[in-house]
């Protein structure tokens, strides 16, 4: 009979797009191929991605380092709103901060973008079967590294809200069998030179 082995999910918002979010930048390709770099000793058995040229190009040059990983684009891992909370279920302070945040979402993005968020539960997190420990890698958008690391920590669906990542960081989550899920790093770029950190965020919060 086969047993329990451990999952590691490497979470990757993709590299720095161009203004109109038609492909990478030039620093959006040099973030992606130096994470890959980073990875490249790492044994994965997959990467997927999103279907959006952002995701898909950011996943091509991290994979361009990697030694024969096959790719997989899926819509499970691209580009939608995970959950849309009720007022009553956010902190009174930030609630209409939040609301506002999410007031363009269409009622179809409302409707289809939990169906999809709960399938990269289903297909991305906990233990794996079988002997050997999985290395998996996810190169998606922030709502989606959000909304996995706010499942690791057993915090409410809405706190995937203000969980921000920089494009082409790094966040590793651990699935041991028997235990709590475990983020290991999060939002991590020392990987990237300083002048490649911290893009996907305002200027003034750059550290």
């Amino acid at each position: 009979m086969t047993g329990t082995a451990t999952r590691y999910l490497y979470l990757v918002r993709h590299g720095e797009a161009t203004a109109d979010e038609s492909g990478l930048a030039g620093a959006g390709r040099r973030q992606a191929t130096l994470l890959g770099q980073r990875l490249r000793n790492i044994a994965f058995t997959s990467v997927h991605h999103g279907p959006l040229p952002r995701a898909e190009q950011s996943a091509r040059l991290i994979g361009d380092q990697l030694k024969n990983v096959p790719l997989h684009v899926s819509d499970v891992a691209g580009d939608y709103v995970p959950y849309v909370p009720e007022k009553d279920e956010l902190p009174a302070e930030s609630a209409d901060f939040y609301l506002r945040f999410l007031a363009g979402t269409t009622a179809e993005e409302r409707n289809h973008g939990p169906v999809l968020a709960s399938q990269a539960l289903d297909l991305f997190t906990g233990p794996v079967d079988g002997e050997e420990d999985r290395h998996e890698l996810v190169v998606t958008r922030n709502f989606l590294v959000a909304w996995l690391v706010r499942d690791a920590m057993h915090a409410p669906k809405w706190r995937w809200l203000g969980l921000n990542h920089c494009n082409a960081a790094l966040t590793v989550i651990r699935y041991a069998p028997g235990r709590s899920a475990s983020v290991l790093i999060s939002n991590d770029m020392r990987h990237l030179p300083v002048e490649l950190r911290w893009t996907g965020f305002p200027p003034e919060l750059h550290i």
